[in-house]
């Protein structure tokens, strides 16, 4: 229970209480923790701080700590460090512990000195970073950093900033003894307790000029798409409520019903169930509940500042995508009844585990990488069963809701067209306007609209850099629905056009291929753009971008369905071909 408790804490869901938390008298205890270490290329390689041959301080009592679901699942496991740190209460160069450097110990240092190992530890929340050691310049000796000189600032009652300087250099040579000291130095400062997490944001990077170009480029896309749909709607419809209206004139003999052509011939098919109902109701509704959950947390980002508090928006993601479940239910069990699925039950359960269970198959595909590696990943037993709990006592129950309420309120199969009882055939056509080919070219511009984007979204998770410019991703998202939309839909028209009927899929991986596209980015951001390394850093990567790119292909398919649905309704209500 406790855990669920910080779990919706986390979320920002109950009381703000960080007021509170934050506040210090003159005196009181100062945690500082030690969280991990590991090499500064390969970020998610990570492992506990003490798994390095470091020695703890004497002090063994501290105050209670409490772990979010988030933090478990980032692999965040703080230890403390043993370090005396009272409020306003200055600590000259003291020795806190001593390591016996044998043998083994500075072998395990050598190698965290060539493989550029950084650590990361945390005072009142804010995080710090050290480098272990260096060597010299021909890479013979290897140094330890054995003195940590912090600056705490605080303004009145709260600790506001943190500086680390690492200083004490000592040659490693086995068979000694390496004193390890710290010392601790308070000083006032104006910085506002808001503010304090300002000085961890690199504005230099997330330049705004950059962002406004891309969105401009863009917005200018948007536009002509915009154009061209317009225009697609404006020349059929008024062609067609031309020539209904004048054939309201006519006699029944003088009807010209050999004007049809294109779209309107294939109006007793263009309604007819999708092949493979169930997946593809499932499908849907998966991704408009991923719309939904992205677009809630953006504006939970927007007005929270979510990047101040561990593991939260990891967190606020699981708990909105547990509460956006009815969402899933609702869109596919309507659809699914709308196609005439019977398997309802099948239809519920495979689409309220659909996305848990690629990312979590994923999850643990990379946890046996974590746990042979001895990483801090690797997901602890007890998460994993509250996991699987949010799953089954959380997920199904409100998917379950959904299901229902889709049923029974937008269920019937209300279709402007009679479908005829025997499948019209498709006439063959030119190689360009084959479905696999829309489907292979729907997705560029929809990737267009938003790598530069994914740029800045990818250096913030694989790199040291924090995202904060979510008014920049709410814009991003809202282009990348409109392009989406418009894209599906001019590629519905002219499949339409060519007298094949089977849009429903075509819409759905048109714009769903915007993933391929990402992920092809991946494979280039990842060579050229980082240099990691390494089995584990390595799967991590590839395993997690293919469960981004696949969550963002399903939601782009399920925007690029539902605007496509809507225009096909609309057309053929319209000309009221039957």
């Amino acid at each position: 229970m406790r855990e669920f408790l910080e779990y919706f804490y986390s979320a920002g869901l109950l009381i703000q209480l960080n007021y509170f938390i934050f506040q210090y008298q003159d005196k009181e205890e100062v945690v500082l923790w030690m969280n991990t270490v590991g090499p500064y290329h390969n970020r998610q390689e990570t492992y506990k701080y003490f798994s390095l041959p470091f020695c703890v301080g004497s002090k063994k009592s501290i105050s209670h700590y409490h772990e979010t679901l988030g933090e478990a699942l980032q692999g965040v496991e703080l230890e403390f460090s043993g370090l005396d740190i009272k409020f306003k209460d200055d600590v000259m160069q003291t020795t806190y512990c001593e390591i016996d450097l044998d043998k083994g110990r500075r072998d395990a240092f050598v190698y965290a000195i060539k493989n550029h190992y950084w650590y990361q530890m945390y005072i009142d929340d804010l995080p710090i970073w050290g480098i272990v050691g260096e060597a010299d310049e021909n890479g013979e000796d290897y140094y330890l950093w054995t003195y940590k000189k912090l600056e705490i600032g605080y303004n009145g009652n709260r600790i506001v900033d943190v500086n680390l300087t690492s200083e004490g250099k000592v040659k490693l040579v086995p068979n000694t003894k390496i004193q390890m000291s710290y010392s601790v130095k308070w000083k006032k400062s104006d910085v506002k307790f808001e503010d304090r997490f300002d000085k961890y944001l690199d504005p230099s990077f997330f330049q705004h000029r950059i962002h406004w170009f891309s969105i401009f480029n863009s917005f200018m896309m948007v536009i002509f798409l915009v154009g061209l749909v317009s225009m697609i709607l404006m020349r059929t419809l008024r062609k067609d409520y031309a020539r209904y209206s004048k054939e309201e004139e006519m006699d029944d003999m003088d009807r010209d019903l050999g004007d049809e052509y294109g779209w309107k011939q294939v109006h007793g098919d263009v309604f007819r169930p999708s092949s493979h109902p169930l997946i593809f109701s499932s499908l849907i509704g998966s991704g408009c509940q991923i719309f939904a959950v992205s677009l809630i947390v953006i504006v939970v980002a927007m007005i929270e500042d979510l990047y101040t508090e561990r593991g939260s928006m990891l967190s606020t993601a699981i708990f909105v995508y547990a509460a956006t479940s009815p969402v899933n239910g609702y869109f596919g069990g309507s659809l699914y009844a709308r196609q005439g699925g019977r398997r309802w039950i099948k239809q519920m359960f495979i689409g309220a585990f659909l996305i848990p269970a690629m990312v979590c198959g994923t999850a643990f595909f990379i946890n046996f990488i974590a746990i042979y590696y001895h990483a801090s990943r690797a997901i602890p037993f007890g998460t994993m069963v509250a996991v699987c709990c949010i799953c089954f006592f959380v997920i199904l129950p409100l998917n379950l809701v959904g299901t229902i309420l889709g049923r029974n309120l937008s269920g019937q199969p209300n279709f402007p067209c009679r479908v005829n009882a025997v499948p019209r055939p498709i006439p063959e056509k030119k190689w360009f306007m084959e479905p696999a080919v829309i489907v292979c070219l729907g997705g560029i511009l929809p990737f267009g609209s938003i790598f530069i984007e994914m740029y800045f979204i990818f250096t913030s998770f694989w790199a040291y850099k924090i995202y904060y410019v979510y008014g920049f991703m709410m814009l991003v998202l809202v282009i990348l629905c409109i392009v989406t939309v418009c894209v599906t839909i001019v590629c519905t028209y002219f499949l339409l056009n060519a007298e094949d009927y089977r849009w429903q899929w075509t819409s759905f991986l048109s714009a769903a291929s915007t993933a391929i596209y990402v992920y092809m980015y991946s494979f280039y951001y990842y060579f050229f753009k980082t240099k990691m390394y390494g089995l584990f850093q390595t799967s991590f990567y590839f395993g997690y971008m293919a469960v981004f790119s696949t969550a963002l292909g399903i939601m782009c398919g399920a925007i690029g369905y539902m605007g496509t649905s809507a225009f096909v309704r609309k057309i053929y209500t319209n000309v009221k071909i039957d």
